[in-house]
C-alpha cells in the first residue's frame, strides 16, 4: 500500500458517516415518513406502522386530549350508602370510581370496586365504610403529556389519574387505557359495545354509536334515508358534516339527531352519543 493512501478502514468508516448523514431523520417527522417509507416497501406492516406512528403520538399529546370528561365520570359520594356504591358498581362495571365530598370538584379519594369484593368478605356481609377503603387519588394537570404520564403510571402502578384545570377545578379523569389506546388503537372491554351490536339504546331518545357502523344499517334501525354513494359508515357521514376531524365533546346536529363525540384519537372517531331531538329543541339547535 502506498504512502497516504487510506486504508480500507478508513474508508469504510466515511461511508458510514455519509449513509448516516443521508438516512438519519433530523426530527420526527422525518422519522415517520422513513417509517412510512419502510412500510410501503413491506418492511413494516400495517398494524406495525399504526402502533409505531401511535406511540410517536402520544409524547405530542396532552392529558386533555384523551380525558374523560368530568360530566362523563361515574363518581360516588363518600356518604353514599352500600347499597347506592354496589348499585353504582354494577350498573357502569367500571373498576375504579372518584370519591367526592360536597360536590363534583371535590376529589377526596378512589374507589376500587376490587376493595370493595375484599371489605364485604372480610365481614361476612355486605356492609363497608367506604371512607376505610377508598385510596389517595392522583391529580394531574391538563397539560401533562401522555408519555409523561404513562411513565408514571407505570412506575406508580396506579391506573388512574384525575385531570384538574388551571383553576384546581376537575376537568375530568384519565385512565392508563385512555393513553394505551393511543398507541394500540380501541381497547375493547366488557362493558364496550359488541362488534354485533354498534348500536346500543340508552333510553327512548339516547344511543351510543359506534363510528364504524354502516349508513345501512343505521338507515334501518332509525327508518332514515342517508346517502351511502360517499360514505359507507357513520362515523364517516358525520365528520363529513363537521368539516374537519372532530375531538372529544365536539357536537353535531344531523336532521334529529345529535351526534357528541365520546370517544376519538388523532386518527379517527371510534364512539358517538347520539340524542334524539324534539323539534323544539331541533331549532335551538340550528339557531
Amino acid at each position: 500500500m502506498s504512502e497516504g493512501r487510506p486504508s480500507q478502514p478508513q474508508k469504510s468508516s466515511w461511508v458510514k458517516r455519509l449513509r448516516k448523514l443521508f438516512l438519519e431523520p433530523k426530527d420526527q417527522t422525518q422519522l415517520i415518513e422513513l417509517i412510512r417509507s419502510a412500510s410501503q416497501r413491506h418492511i413494516l406492516d400495517a398494524e406495525a406502522l399504526s402502533i409505531v406512528e401511535g406511540a410517536l403520538s402520544v409524547s405530542r399529546m396532552q392529558a386533555r386530549d384523551v380525558m374523560i370528561p368530568r360530566s362523563q365520570v361515574a363518581m360516588v359520594s363518600r356518604d353514599a350508602s352500600v347499597e347506592d356504591t354496589l348499585k353504582l358498581i354494577t350498573e357502569t362495571a367500571h373498576s375504579r370510581f372518584p370519591v367526592i365530598d360536597d360536590d363534583r370538584d371535590d376529589v377526596i379519594g378512589i374507589l376500587l370496586a376490587k376493595d370493595v369484593l375484599s371489605a364485604v368478605i372480610a365481614a361476612g356481609k355486605f356492609d363497608f365504610d367506604l371512607r376505610d377503603i377508598m385510596r389517595p387519588a392522583v391529580f394531574i394537570p391538563e397539560s401533562k403529556r401522555l408519555n409523561v404520564l404513562l411513565r408514571e403510571f407505570r412506575a406508580r402502578r396506579n391506573h388512574m389519574a384525575i385531570v384538574v384545570d388551571e383553576y384546581g377545578g376537575v376537568a375530568g379523569m384519565v385512565t392508563i387505557e385512555n393513553v394505551l389506546e393511543q398507541i394500540v388503537g380501541e381497547i375493547d372491554d366488557e362493558h364496550d359495545i359488541d362488534d354485533d351490536a354498534p348500536i346500543l339504546k340508552r333510553n327512548d331518545s339516547s344511543y351510543t354509536v359506534k363510528a364504524l357502523t354502516t349508513v345501512e344499517d343505521f338507515n334501518e334501525y332509525f327508518d332514515t334515508d342517508w346517502s351511502d354513494e360517499d360514505f359507507d359508515t357513520v362515523g364517516g357521514y358525520v365528520v363529513n358534516q363537521f368539516g374537519h376531524l372532530p375531538e372529544r365533546d365536539e357536537q353535531i346536529t344531523v336532521g334529529q339527531y345529535q351526534f357528541t363525540v365520546i370517544r376519538a384519537d388523532n386518527r379517527r372517531v371510534h364512539l358517538f352519543e347520539m340524542n334524539i331531538l324534539l323539534e323544539t329543541e331541533q331549532n335551538s339547535a340550528s339557531e
